[in-house]
């Protein structure tokens, strides 16, 4: 429910639903999800299991390393992992609080040879092996702020209930690799291409947890959104970076010439390249029907997919790292209402938002902008990607 400052600040009550015995909860701003995350740790009384890109030594990660630390006293077993790249400027010195305290903690690529090509960008804090949060944001005062500081404008999904336990299976798998002293970049692969998450409900279950990573063609997730698109009416999308192939862009093209498809994209980043190399694809989708929106008051970090009545939230952007290389998070529900409850968010984002037409972007469109977005792409789109791709599959392992 809104406390009685966050319906003076106009803001709304956070979306909620329960299915197949499983309590969700999507938290739409940046305090709301700072205090889900402490309260989650609060909470535990057996165990916590935490793994984050981003883990910063700024006030926010202090909070939450300080909250871990409190909750050894307690007596809760508390394991968390940290990406090696994501969170290279945080130095180790930072987490030996923790471990002194009996915390186990493990850097995820931590092998030199393999940082910057094995990046695993998701997002997780379960509790229990009952509470799991879930999404886009990371450990660090930008996810945590509003949007007066500028902060990354995120969102977080809490599933409470037996949908957990899959989680608590992967985070296993993961812990084991990032605690061995070769983290093999062979047997990774093998984990995501057979990950599969155990069955909680008879029959057909709203839920499915998908699992992205390095493999030869789409991630396991993407290949999910890949045939969801194929039969899509409709489709409502917020993307923090988008730049995927011309396949998936023909996807979302025939998805607006049947019922509409509406994008929410950034209108500025930390890493002006990515907002260029997304423009560059402007026109083409304006052209076949495409609504697109650039969301104006501050940064945008969400990744948020509603197609037909399937609504994905988690890690993933809609760039080809995420769709091809990264290890990535996402949970796809399937249930009408809270699909049309998620529109609602998408409605309000888009009420912030400025709308793109086809006539004001060929307007902006100078020689040298156009120059910048083909460079952009170039990076973004193409080199990190491809360059990236033949390193991890010419198998570091057998250097």
């Amino acid at each position: 429910m809104a406390t009685r400052d966050q319906a003076q600040a106009g803001a709304v009550e956070d979306i909620a639903r329960t299915l197949e015995g499983n309590r969700l909860r999507l938290i739409e701003s940046g305090p709301e999800l700072r205090a889900a995350l402490l309260d989650l740790i609060a909470r535990a009384r057996q165990s916590l299991k935490l793994y984050y890109y981003i883990f910063a030594s700024d006030v926010s990660g202090k909070m939450v390393r300080d909250a871990l630390i409190a909750a050894r006293g307690r007596g809760v077993a508390v394991t968390l992992m940290v990406d090696a790249f994501g969170s290279g400027s945080t130095p180790q010195v930072f987490f030996d609080p923790l471990v002194a305290a009996g915390g186990h903690f493990a850097w995820f690529g931590a092998k030199r040879s393999t940082r910057y090509l094995i990046r695993n960008h998701q997002k997780m804090a379960i509790a229990d092996d009952a509470h799991v949060l879930i999404g886009g944001f990371n450990v660090a005062d930008d996810y945590f702020g509003t949007a007066q500081e500028d902060c990354w404008a995120d969102l977080g999904l809490m599933v409470d209930g037996p949908q957990a336990e899959a989680m608590v299976r992967w985070y296993g798998q993961v812990w084991r690799w990032a605690a061995s002293r070769k983290q093999s970049f062979r047997t990774l692969r093998a984990m995501v291409r057979h990950w599969h998450p155990a069955a909680h409900h008879e029959g057909p279950s709203a839920f499915r947890w998908l699992i992205g990573g390095p493999t030869r063609r789409l991630s396991p997730w993407a290949q999910v959104v890949k045939h969801d698109l194929e039969r899509a009416k409709r489709l409502d999308m917020i993307a923090a970076y988008f730049s995927p192939g011309r396949g998936m862009l023909k996807r979302i093209a025939r998805v607006a010439q049947r019922k509409g498809a509406r994008l929410v994209f950034a209108s500025r980043s930390d890493n002006g390249a990515t907002v260029a190399a997304t423009r560059l694809i402007y026109g083409w989708l304006l052209k076949r029907g495409v609504e697109i929106h650039e969301y104006q008051p501050c940064k945008l970090h969400m990744k948020l997919i509603v197609i037909d009545d399937a609504v994905f939230v988690g890690s993933a952007n809609f760039d080809m790292r995420s769709l091809f290389l990264n290890l990535e998070l996402m949970l796809r529900i399937e249930d009408k209402d809270f699909a049309a409850a998620v529109r609602g968010l998408i409605d309000r984002r888009v009420g912030e938002s400025g709308e793109i037409t086809l006539a004001s972007h060929q307007a902006s469109r100078g020689l040298l902008t156009a120059l910048k977005g083909w460079i952009s792409y170039l990076l973004v789109g193409v080199l990190d990607y491809t360059v990236t791709r033949r390193l991890n599959f010419r198998d570091p392992d057998a250097d």
